[in-house]
């Protein structure tokens, strides 16, 4: 019932972009779930401010924070419809609809960061942007979302068999969920908005996320255990529904390009920051960081890796992206 309340209401709402004077303001709603303290809003609100510049006033942005219209998996089902223009969504969810974008869900895919970024910056990571336009969802670009790790009420995790019997908040995802199967926890898919809610009902034990989120969603509150076993690199995804994106001019496109550019640089530098202070600002809390050996994670879920050794498309991918220097 939601989803239909936001899509009515969005369907009389929304700017149509379509126009025949070509000197005429346009708008771009940008609906996401993310708190206003979080660096990605803040990056796009930069994204705005040099949009408006850019153009001379004549594309705009409006951006809707919090999960104002939806939570993520709804908001990318607004883009494809054309009730709204663009959104940011975790790979984890943006899977669902651009199957390819699953193998950026892998557990210990990448060597470290840098590893992560040349393979998203690069043919790579551009062609798995291409992948959603058949699903009328368009990728521009990757922010920073870090690594993701565990966080629990009761115990922390120092390897992976103290994860067994532990019920574990995941995403939309098939691979989150059979990350967490493999690692010998009981994976839970439950929406970020109502995450706070579970933990304090014990709904579940515990669930996993990068610094700055685990800090800024204050699940600090109820989780004292953080282990950094960095499992996953997820970044976020910003993308433009291509009912939107065929409205814009060749212009239009390019502003919009430039300044999503410039967006990401800005987030990514303030994404450094914010997961240093996240870090300090939970220990401080009393959360305990635990920095456990990763190996036995590694090993855990191999087996993962071992699926995909018959699947003609993944597996080719899975061994580029692995050999990317």
């Amino acid at each position: 019932m939601r989803f239909h309340r936001i899509y009515f209401g969005l369907v009389t709402a929304l700017v149509v972009l379509s126009c025949s004077d070509e000197n005429a303001v346009k708008t771009l709603r940008l609906g996401h779930g993310l708190d206003v303290s979080h660096s990605v809003h803040k990056a796009m609100v930069s994204m705005a401010e040099d949009l408006a510049e850019r153009s001379g006033g004549r594309l705009k942005l409006e951006i809707y924070p919090s999960q104002q219209l939806g939570t993520e998996r709804e908001c990318l089902e607004l883009l494809q419809i054309g009730s709204l223009d663009m959104t940011k969504v975790s790979v984890g969810v943006l899977e669902n609809f651009a199957p390819k974008m699953k193998v950026l869900g892998l557990p210990f895919l990448f060597r470290d960061r840098q590893h992560s970024f040349d393979v998203l910056d690069g043919p790579i990571g551009e062609m798995l942007l291409k992948d959603g336009e058949k699903y009328w969802l368009k990728g521009l670009g990757y922010y920073d979302a870090g690594s993701r790790s565990f966080y629990t009420m009761n115990k922390p995790i120092l390897k992976p068999s103290d994860l067994e019997g532990e019920k574990i908040r995941v995403m939309e995802s098939a691979t989150a969920v059979n990350m967490v199967k493999a690692l010998g926890g009981s994976p839970t898919p439950i929406s970020w908005g109502e995450l706070y809610t579970s933990l304090q009902q014990g709904v579940v034990d515990g669930a996993e996320n990068n610094p700055p989120s685990f800090y800024l969603s204050r699940h600090y509150e109820v989780c004292k255990y953080y282990s950094l076993d960095e499992h996953t690199v997820l970044p976020d995804v910003l993308l433009i529904g291509t009912y939107a994106w065929e409205k814009l001019t060749e212009q239009e496109r390019e502003w919009l390009n430039v300044s999503v550019e410039k967006s990401i640089k800005y987030q990514r530098k303030l994404w450094a920051e914010a997961e240093t202070e996240a870090l300090r600002e939970v220990e401080k809390a009393g959360v305990e960081i635990i920095r456990p050996d990763k190996t036995p994670f590694v090993e855990k879920v191999s087996e993962i890796f071992e699926s995909y050794k018959d699947d003609d498309e993944m597996y080719p991918l899975i061994k580029q992206i692995q050999e990317t220097n």
